[in-house]
C-alpha cells in the first residue's frame, strides 16, 4: 500500500478542524483534512448561534449570517424572565463550516471527504474511503477534531465522559424575534430548552442528562416543548426537520499526548453549562494548528505542550467555574428553583464564589 506524507493530518472538518488546518497551512506546512461525511457541515447538529465578536476573528465573509440577535432571554420554571444583552449572530452552520474549509484550502490544506481515520501506528494513519480502497498516510502530528465521540481521543486515552443528549427541530416562527430564548424546566433533566430565531424559522431544541432521568424522555420532552411554544403563539408546530446529537459537558482534561492533539468537541472544550462550542472550537483549532505547525517546523514535538498551556491561560478559569456549576446543577436538580441563579450565566450569582 503506497503512503503519502504530510506534516499534519486533521481528523474532522468542523470549525475546530478547519480552523486548525487553516492556521497550520498558513505557516507553510503540508496539511491534510479528512472528513468522514460526504459533505462538509451536513447534517447540521447545532443551535447555530455564534457571539458577534467571533466574526472579527475570521476572514471568511458573512454569507452564512441569517440574522443578528440583541441578546438572550432566560425563562425560569416559575415564568420569570431575565434579559441579557449579548449581541450575536444566527448562522447557517453548513455554510459556516464550508467557508472555514474553503479558507483552509485557500491556505494550502488538502481535503478528503467521505474518509474515516481508522487506526494509527507510529506516524502511519490508516484511512478508509467510502466505496474505495484503504489509504495510508504518514503524519508527524495528528489533530483530532472529530467530535464528541472522538476516535483520536481514544488513541490518546482522553475521551468525553460527561455528555448531554440533544434534539432539535426547525420550525416556522409566528413572527420574527430579536432574542434567543432559553427555558429551564424540571423535566429537562440537567439541561434546558431553547428557541433560537433564524429569520422566518427557529431552531427549537433541548438537551438533557440522560443518566439523570428516564432515557426515553427526550422525544416526549421535545414534543411537549414544541406544544408549549405553539400555545404561547411563538411557533407553528410543523417541524421542517429534526436532528439529534451529543454535547460534551466536561472538566478540563488532557488535549496533548505525544504527537496527538485534540480540539473542539473532541477535546471537551464546549462550555459545560451553556453547551456553546463554536467559539471555543474555532479558537482551540487555531491554537492547535499554530502549535502543531511550530513543532513540525522546529522538529520538536515537545513544543506541542504550548497548545495546552495557551488554551488553559485563556479558558481554564471560565471552563472550571462552569464545570463546578454543572456539578452543583446536577446534584441539586430537584431543587432547581433554588440553585438555578447560581448555575446559569445570565445571573450575577453564577460569578460569585460559592
Amino acid at each position: 500500500m503506497s503512503s503519502k506524507n504530510y506534516d499534519i493530518v486533521v481528523v474532522g472538518a468542523g470549525p475546530a478542524g478547519a480552523s486548525a488546518a487553516q492556521s497550520a497551512a498558513s505557516l507553510g506546512v503540508r496539511v491534510l483534512i479528512v472528513e468522514r461525511k460526504p459533505l462538509v457541515g451536513i447534517p447540521v447538529r447545532c443551535a447555530e448561534y455564534i457571539p458577534a465578536p467571533l466574526l472579527g476573528e475570521l476572514n471568511v465573509g458573512h454569507r452564512f449570517v441569517v440574522q443578528r440577535v440583541r441578546g438572550m432571554k432566560t425563562i425560569l420554571p416559575d415564568g420569570t424572565e431575565k434579559t441579557t444583552l449579548t449581541p450575536g449572530l444566527m448562522i447557517r452552520r453548513d455554510l459556516f463550516d464550508q467557508a472555514l474549509c474553503n479558507a483552509a484550502q485557500d491556505a494550502g490544506a488538502e481535503l478528503l471527504l467521505g474518509t474515516a481515520a481508522v487506526s494509527l501506528e507510529g506516524q502511519k494513519l490508516l484511512l478508509r474511503r467510502r466505496g474505495g480502497d484503504p489509504l495510508e498516510v504518514e503524519a508527524k502530528v495528528v489533530i483530532g477534531a472529530d467530535g464528541p465521540h472522538t476516535r483520536v481521543g481514544k488513541w490518546m486515552e482522553s475521551v468525553n465522559t460527561h455528555l448531554i443528549a440533544a434534539v432539535q427541530a426547525v420550525v416556522p416562527l409566528v413572527r420574527p424575534l430579536e432574542h434567543t430564548e432559553v427555558y429551564f424546566d424540571k423535566d429537562f433533566c440537567g439541561g434546558y430548552g431553547w428557541l433560537f430565531p433564524k429569520g422566518g424559522e427557529a431552531n427549537v431544541g433541548l438537551g438533557i442528562r440522560k443518566d439523570l432521568c428516564n432515557p426515553n424522555i427526550l422525544r416526549t420532552a421535545i414534543d411537549g416543548f414544541l406544544e408549549r411554544l405553539t400555545r404561547e403563539g411563538k411557533i407553528v408546530n410543523a417541524p421542517v426537520s429534526r436532528t439529534a446529537g451529543w454535547v460534551p459537558s466536561e472538566p478540563p482534561r488532557t488535549v496533548v499526548k505525544g504527537r496527538l492533539l485534540l480540539a473542539g468537541d473532541a477535546a471537551g472544550q464546549t462550555h459545560p453549562i451553556t453547551g456553546a462550542g463554536v467559539f471555543q472550537a474555532v479558537m482551540g483549532g487555531k491554537m492547535a494548528g499554530k502549535w502543531a505547525a511550530t513543532a513540525v517546523r522546529e522538529d520538536n514535538l515537545s513544543l506541542l505542550a504550548g497548545y495546552e498551556e495557551e488554551w488553559k491561560d485563556l479558558f481554564e478559569e471560565t471552563h472550571q467555574r462552569a464545570f463546578q456549576r454543572r456539578l452543583l446543577l446536577d446534584k441539586e436538580w430537584e431543587k432547581l428553583d433554588q440553585v438555578i441563579k447560581k448555575c446559569w450565566v445570565a445571573f450575577r450569582e453564577y460569578y460569585e464564589d460559592h
